[in-house]
């Protein structure tokens, strides 16, 4: 079944600032319950509409245009891999959260590689998924450290690029790029590395798009790949 408007919400104050808009794909009821009720006592977090398969999570996409879309992979008849890969390959303005029962599924790797901008296990906790959600909304990808870990691992044993390029694109980095370059390949959070840096979010964010546009690689997990394939990932001084 398919659900666009959705219970209503308790009433509060408008949010501040913008509203994150969220659709809601999961084939069990429960689940987009337990989710809606999580996001939906923030008043910077609406969600739009929700979907029990991929086929209708394509559909609703289209029709409401959230900025994100928390998938679960596992799902009958179009699966959470096949409707990211279909969103992404459409130019869906919105961005793709994978969520999975299992910390570790097989399939993560599968939809990240598919173009998912992030991953969250269901049972993570309530204050986690939101962090991920507003993460994800303000252009972050949303990976812990393990997860960033086994996906690392699994490009690793593709092939290597030509170490002349290696060299060249590295050594376009700053020193204080290097740094967070190594902390995102630790699967560090923007606000972490600020912390661990004593930097403000804000020039971590500009550090973290610069060094994107300097390796040519299209987002974080890439990045993180990038700086482990070539060995970038010493402590940062």
């Amino acid at each position: 079944m398919t659900t666009v408007n959705g219970p209503a919400r308790p009433t509060e104050a408008p949010a501040a600032g913008p509203v994150i808009t969220i659709l809601l794909v999961d084939d069990q009821a429960v689940v987009r319950t337990g989710l809606r009720t999580i996001l939906e006592t923030h008043r910077d977090l609406r969600v739009v509409g929700e979907a029990a398969d991929g086929h209708q999570a394509l559909q609703l996409t289209s029709r409401l245009d959230p900025d994100i879309v928390l998938m679960d992979i596992r799902m009958p008849g179009m699966d959470g891999i096949l409707a990211t890969r279909s969103l992404v390959e459409a130019g869906a303005r919105s961005r793709i959260c994978v969520l999975t029962t299992y910390g570790l599924d097989e399939n993560v790797y599968d939809a990240l590689h598919a173009g998912a901008a992030g991953f969250l296990v269901k049972t993570d906790p309530p204050d986690q998924i939101v962090t991920a959600v507003r993460a994800l909304a303000a252009g972050d990808t949303m990976l812990g450290p393990e997860t960033t870990r086994v996906v690392v691992r699994r490009f690793l044993s593709g092939s290597r690029p030509g170490l002349e390029a290696v060299d060249e694109l590295a050594a376009t980095l700053t020193s204080r790029e290097a740094q967070v370059l190594t902390l995102v390949a630790d699967g560090l959070s923007n606000a972490e590395i600020a912390r661990q840096l004593f930097i403000g979010e804000g020039t971590v964010k500009t550090h973290v798009a610069r060094i994107l546009t300097k390796l040519a690689v299209r987002d974080r997990v890439q990045a993180a790949v990038y700086a482990h394939r070539h060995h970038l990932t010493e402590p940062p001084r």
